[in-house]
């Protein structure tokens, strides 16, 4: 339950280049970057919700661990997959609808931080958020 909470983004890193290589025009890259992000998360069990409001989308996500589920990106792209426990980390193994290619995502929380790690094509991306 350590996820649980209401965490705000704090900073990026490479996240502009993970964008480009998921192929997000340089407009909405730009616009993506400074997005203000609040992520809220409410674990129960094995069962997720999870709230993601930001300058251009509020949308609510509910997921059980192990059970895939389908989500969209803020910029349309649909993906397929599931979160998993590994240890304290939150893994998520997605595949893109439009190009089958494997989307990762881990969440951990790193002493008052939730780091949110992408990795896309050989890209790695980080977001720090803050409660």
């Amino acid at each position: 339950m350590a996820f649980n909470g209401t965490w705000k983004i704090d900073r990026n890193e490479n996240y502009e280049k993970f964008m480009e290589a998921m192929g997000v025009n340089v407009m909405k890259r730009k616009l993506g970057a400074h997005d203000n992000l609040k992520i809220t998360i409410q674990q129960d069990g094995n069962k997720f919700t999870v709230n993601e409001s930001s300058t251009f989308r509020t949308v609510d996500i509910e997921f059980t661990l192990g059970v895939n589920f389908e989500y969209s990106l803020a910029d349309g792209t649909e993906l397929t997959g599931s979160w998993n426990m590994e240890g304290s980390k939150l893994v998520g193994k997605f595949t893109r609808k439009d190009n089958g290619k494997a989307l990762t995502a881990h969440r951990e929380i790193v002493g008052d931080e939730l780091v949110q790690t992408y990795i896309y094509e050989g890209v790695e991306a980080k977001r720090f958020f803050k409660r």
